[in-house]
């Protein structure tokens, strides 16, 4: 074989051998026919049921999206809230669908696909209420309240943000152990989104849901929460192919009737923002 023969064999082999190096993470994962997806396992948004199949809204929300993109199959990995964002980035999984809220401070470590719902907070007390807790602004005001919340939730940012002291707030690794907290009298009080905290208390003896609580006001400016998917930051390209069916989701009522299986209403849809004005400049 001449010399310049076998260059152009090497030269085609290093090319085909760098074109399946440099294959996205969608091309992949539609090779392979599975995408991998972390998840918290917390009601309604991401969980494993009793015979190991995972389920909730924002994993029927991206199994819907995934299935038309050519990915026919989700392997669920298990994972601490606290730890969805570092295990994304180590590429422990390829995408979180964990219904995790959009916010400028994760939007600088993820690449935030569109909001596929929005809500608000709600807490869990004691049957009876004792205290009569209906606000978080209730818990800042009695520094002896204890109050307990999931590791890495939205809701400690939003506690301290009233006036709540970092002394008075219990961390959990989910909503299971703050109500186990809850019920060993650790905490006075658990927050987290306002399904959650419901879906909890029909699952626990001796806890109540309070119905009067008063939504936080931070900035003048009641809080609103917008959950969505979410991506590596190398893989925008991924982000926007599943933007483009969750827009027309959306646009339909398929979103509605996913998500409604949930628990969520009317009231819980995204309307037509998206991360990029959730975001702000911290975009991706």
């Amino acid at each position: 074989m001449n010399t310049i023969l076998k260059t152009t064999i090497f030269a085609a082999t290093l090319a085909l051998l760098g074109a399946g190096f440099s294959q996205t993470t969608l091309e992949q994962a539609r090779e392979r026919g599975f995408i991998r997806v972390g998840f918290a396992n917390e009601v309604p948004y991401a969980y494993a049921q009793p015979d190991g199949t995972l389920t909730g809204e924002a994993v029927e929300v991206a199994r819907a999206i995934f299935e038309r993109l050519g990915i026919p199959e989700m392997d669920g990995v298990l994972t601490e809230f606290g730890s969805l964002i570092p295990g994304l980035r180590a590429g422990r999984f390829d995408v979180i669908t964990a219904g995790m809220y959009v916010t400028p401070t994760r939007c600088e470590q993820v690449a935030f696909a569109d909001p596929e719902y929005q809500i608000g907070e709600g807490i869990v007390v004691p049957a009876g209420n004792p205290l009569g807790i209906t606000s978080y602004l209730d818990i800042a005001n009695d520094p002896s309240i204890r109050v307990g919340t999931g590791a890495g939730w939205l809701e400690y940012d939003y506690m301290v943000a009233m006036g709540v002291s970092e002394d008075q707030i219990v961390t959990f690794p989910d909503a299971p152990s703050g109500m186990a907290g809850l019920q060993a009298d650790r905490i006075d009080v658990f927050t987290g989104t306002s399904l959650t905290m419901r879906n909890i208390t029909d699952l626990t003896d001796g806890v109540e849901f309070v119905e009067e609580f008063e939504q936080p006001v931070i900035d003048g400016e009641t809080v609103i929460s917008y959950g969505a998917a979410a991506f590596h930051p190398d893989d925008a390209d991924f982000r926007d192919a599943f933007n483009e069916v969750l827009h027309e989701l959306r646009a339909s009522s398929e979103l509605a009737e996913i998500i409604g299986v949930f628990g969520f209403g009317a009231t819980e849809l995204p309307g037509d923002v998206t991360s990029a004005e959730l975001c702000g400049d911290s975009y991706r």
